[in-house]
């Protein structure tokens, strides 16, 4: 199994090349503005956390950031069963579909999140309606990545997968960066207390008005998916498309590659690119919390920007070149980041270490929808790539919020340090000995990976 690949299927001729390549951009472009807005959803939430805690639990309680965060990480378990389903809704029915049912989905949490009475009104219930609503976007979320991940690496053309691909992640920063500069608009026009009170509605409100207009965006996308796979799985065949058992009794090498090689990448992301600008926001609190925010927004975007760089290298150096360059530098500097970073008081010194830290956490971003696509067939293509990420993202990057406010009220930040960099070497050794920098794969050359499994057979 292999992760990388720099063997192209044959080129098109010259005719018809800037053909592919326009509809590979413009399928690209369409894709991403779908994962855009999911993902500002899921963002709106960590930026805003602070100022709708209070609306949500008591301002006497004491654990009541523990409590927000519990709900963050909380949504994350339902990322598998949302990878599950929505991942064999996508190798039996096709890409398109799946992606334009989960913003859908996106869309109507969102919604209810904007309009959810306070604690003050109904108690314990504006909790547990906050919790149900992210529980199904979640679910939602867990569908899109595995499903767009597909959707965005089988529609870039061959020699170009690794930069058009990584379009999956600046646009998934990029919903980082539009709740970002949300919040910053209001905290321009409004005081903290009208945040607080009402401006966080309407931060949720307008993703889910985004995610309507992606809706009919995502309609007129191309469907990568052969029309035959799906009128097969749709008359009761291709039984293997999208099945669970198949996955995990004949793909189970590649599921697991995919959970190890996930695994350091998700905790470093969240680790550096959730946790950091927390630190930063806390850091910079009270009278500099624009400067904060300033900061935050210019490192989100300087990370977003790093995205097609890392894309493009990957295509000519190989995506395992990327993923070794990123495990030896989050083993190195993790544990810097998050004891240094929250010390800073000057807005460049802040801006240096988070930056650095986006820098070697790019190796791993850029490419990862395009490194695990390479590893699955096309039957079972969207399911490995979501519940593989899935599980790991579960188990591994959602709880890392959760985990270092944890060590933060126990005095344990460095024993958080130690445990981001431990994941991050187990992923390492999954780049070192267990990746191929150029070779076949599934995505470029599906007919040879079957001739050489029937092989090893």
């Amino acid at each position: 199994m292999t992760a990388s690949s720099s063997v192209a299927s044959p080129a098109a001729p010259n005719a018809a090349r800037p053909a592919s390549l326009r509809r590979s951009v413009s399928n690209t472009l369409k894709g991403s503005a779908g994962n855009l807005v999911e993902w500002f959803d899921v963002y709106v939430y960590s930026v805003f956390a602070v100022y709708f805690e209070s609306q949500f639990f008591s301002p006497d309680d004491k654990n009541s950031t523990l409590y927000v965060w519990a709900i963050f990480a909380a949504t994350f378990l339902m990322r598998p069963i949302g990878a599950w389903y929505f991942g064999r809704f996508a190798d039996r029915y096709g890409r398109r579909l799946a992606l334009t049912v989960s913003v859908s989905v996106m869309a109507g949490c969102s919604f209810l999140i904007a309009i959810s009475p306070t604690a003050e009104q109904i108690g314990i219930w504006a909790a547990v309606l906050l919790l149900i609503a992210r529980l199904v976007q979640g679910f939602a979320t867990g569908g899109e990545y595995g499903a767009s991940a597909t959707y965005m690496s089988e529609a870039a053309i061959p020699g170009r997968r690794g930069f058009l691909s990584s379009f999956h992640y600046v646009t998934l920063v990029g919903g980082h960066v539009l709740a970002q500069a949300t919040l910053l608009a209001m905290l321009l026009m409004l005081d903290t207390s009208q945040i607080s009170e009402w401006g966080w509605r309407v931060a949720f409100g307008i993703g889910g008005l985004a995610a309507i207009v992606v809706f009919w965006l995502r309609r007129t996308m191309d469907e990568s998916l052969e029309s035959d796979s799906i009128k097969e799985a749709k008359t009761g065949g291709a039984q293997a498309s999208g099945s669970i058992r198949e996955l995990f009794v004949n793909q189970w090498r590649p599921l697991l590659l995919c959970f190890l090689i996930t695994a350091g990448g998700t905790v470093a992301f969240y680790t550096y690119s959730v946790n950091g600008p927390k630190m930063i926001q806390t850091a910079f609190a009270g009278d500099d919390v624009i400067v904060g925010t300033l900061i935050n927004l210019g490192l989100l975007t300087f990370l977003m920007l790093l995205q097609p760089i890392g894309g493009w290298l990957s295509d000519s150096v190989g995506r395992k070149s990327l993923l070794v360059f990123f495990g030896i530098g989050g083993v190195l500097y993790t544990w810097y980041l998050v004891t240094a970073l929250p010390q800073q008081t000057s807005a460049l010194s802040a801006f240096v270490i988070l930056g650095i830290g986006f820098i070697i956490l790019t190796g791993y971003t850029s490419i990862n929808a395009v490194v695990k696509a390479e590893l699955f067939p096309t039957h079972i293509r969207a399911l490995g790539v979501g519940l593989g990420y899935a599980l790991a993202n579960s188990a591994f990057g959602g709880t890392a919020p959760l985990l270092y406010q944890a060590a933060l009220k126990s005095d344990q930040v460095i024993t958080f340090a130690v445990y981001a960099t431990a994941i991050i070497a187990v992923s390492l050794v999954v780049y070192v000995f267990f990746l191929k920098n150029k070779d076949q794969n599934w995505l470029d050359d599906e007919a040879h990976m079957r001739d050489r499994i029937s092989k090893r057979g």
